[in-house]
């Protein structure tokens, strides 16, 4: 199936936004099917690998950032409406993310001062993830394929579930994906960020029974 061994950034965007549709439905659909939330956890720390991918290899961040503000923009009132959510979508969660990312590739001398500046931004913006999420581009930047980075890693969220509760639990398996990408791009995915607000607003429109046959 795969022309490389391994996961291909093509492959890891299917299975985000498969996950991440997963995890929507039973939030709109289905909010006491718990395993739906479940699953729904592998997508947001795949998102933030492919953020961290992106980083490093494109070739203007002012577009790739633009692009981000621009489909978090147009998606926010789906968002909005589809979840009754007050908060930031996860596209600006990614995009402060990706400030950080590259400020501290320009500046690895601040690299505290930033992921510092970026969790405190996250919550006082009341983005998507919050801290959690900086935490996870924190982690998989400084990624390697070695023991104490994954206890690091599952550490972080044995520590985080007693915090706060267990809800994220989930995502501490990811590094198997981690593992298994190959650093190949694969086909090219211009469907993938559009696929956010569009699968938002059709779940908002199933919700409210229009277009369902005998809705």
């Amino acid at each position: 199936m795969l022309e490389h061994k391994g996961l291909s950034s093509f492959y890891i965007k299917l299975l985000a936004a498969i996950t991440m549709l997963i995890d929507h439905i039973g939030a709109v659909l289905y909010p006491d099917v718990d395993w739906l939330r479940a699953i729904g956890r592998i997508s947001f720390p795949l998102f933030v690998w492919l953020l961290v991918q992106g980083e490093a290899h494109t070739r203007n961040i002012w577009q790739y950032g633009l692009r981000l503000a621009l489909l978090g923009l147009i998606s926010q009132p789906i968002y909005q409406i589809t979840f009754g959510a007050t908060d930031l979508n996860i596209l600006f969660q990614l995009l402060i993310g990706l400030i950080c990312l590259r400020l501290v590739r320009q500046w690895p001398q601040l690299q505290i001062l930033v992921w510092l500046a970026g969790a405190a931004a996250t919550e006082v913006l009341n983005t998507n993830y919050r801290s959690y999420g900086i935490v996870l581009v924190l982690l998989t930047y400084y990624f390697r394929p070695n023991f104490v980075w994954c206890l690091a890693w599952v550490g972080f969220h044995l520590v985080w579930a007693r915090a706060v509760g267990p809800f994220q639990l989930p995502a501490a398996v990811i590094p198997l994906f981690f593992f298994w990408a190959n650093g190949q791009r694969g086909p090219k995915a211009r469907w993938f960020y559009a696929f956010y607000p569009g699968h938002l607003a059709l779940l908002a429109l199933i919700e409210r029974g229009i277009g369902v046959p005998g809705g």
